[in-house]
């Protein structure tokens, strides 16, 4: 069962457009961390618990979320099958030639897809671009809860901070950090609300290697310097790379008339319990 959504009070003209949808941003500034994969298959899980489901894509160019979507409407028109399929919008960065009105154009057509998709739904998933950008920081100043996916690698975890390689002390948080910390001051600004920010771990090796241990030690180390807390995500398996062609996730597969066998279910356990670690769901 989805958790109930709260009520949010609305504080004059600058308030928060949304009346009661909740607000969940998939973010970070580095591509191929499984943050398209992430966002389907939380959507699909919110979905399937009775939750009423909008998403946002602020990835344009690339469209990944889009195109997923659009991959999983034409299995379900191929197949005759119906799905959960959430309702989805594109909010493109802004062609006006100035950047001030390129920006204001920016905040206008997002605060706008918010509103117009709040009040028919209990969660709005705001995918973001892979990049640093104006369009992004304002999604990021719209969550509630925003999930930053990273892979099991101290690649990732440059994203975040930056690591003495010979000690593993956190030297500085990284530019995104800093970034969603000036976000998160917008969001309070805004509407008094604070954000929950939760980094996933995806890709995780199901070995103990030394590499596993040490990204884990560093990211226990940052949780409280930058105000996260982390959440095991997604194996890695190579059924992920495959679904994206049919839109499918893996709560689908049985639905769709292909059953599952056992290390599937394994890993919609792992759906599961990330949906649990997020507070998105209850065991009811």
């Amino acid at each position: 069962m989805v958790v109930p959504v709260q009520a949010v009070p609305q504080t004059g003209p600058a308030a928060s457009p949304r009346s009661r949808a909740r607000i969940i941003v998939v973010g970070n500034e580095k591509g191929g961390s499984g943050k398209s994969t992430t966002t389907m298959h939380i959507m699909t899980g919110l979905l399937l618990e009775g939750g009423r489901v909008a998403a946002i894509d602020l990835d344009a160019k690339q469209r990944t979320l889009t195109r997923y979507l659009e991959n999983r409407k034409a299995f379900m028109e191929r197949n005759g099958l119906r799905l959960p399929m959430p309702e989805y919008v594109v909010v493109p960065e802004s062609d006006r030639p100035l950047k001030s009105e390129a920006e204001a154009d920016e905040a206008e057509r997002l605060a706008a897809a918010i509103a117009g998709l709040s009040p028919a739904h209990d969660f709005i998933i705001i995918d973001c671009p892979g990049s640093d950008s104006h369009l992004s920081r304002l999604g990021h100043s719209y969550a509630d809860l925003l999930i930053t996916p990273v892979n099991d690698s101290f690649i990732d975890v440059d994203l975040l901070a930056t690591v003495d390689p010979d000690t593993l002390r956190v030297l500085k948080p990284s530019r995104y950090a800093v970034m969603v910390w000036e976000q998160r001051k917008q969001r309070f600004a805004r509407d008094r609300q604070s954000v929950d920010w939760v980094v996933i771990r995806n890709r995780l090796s199901h070995l103990d290697a030394r590499n596993k241990r040490n990204v884990g030690h560093v990211l226990k180390s940052l949780e409280k310097r930058i105000g996260f807390r982390f959440l095991p995500g997604l194996s890695e398996r190579v059924i992920f790379r495959e679904l994206f062609l049919s839109g499918l996730t893996l709560m689908d597969l049985d639905r769709a008339g292909g059953g599952i066998n056992m290390a599937q279910a394994a890993a919609r356990q792992e759906v599961r319990a990330l949906l649990l670690g997020l507070n998105l769901v209850t065991d009811d």
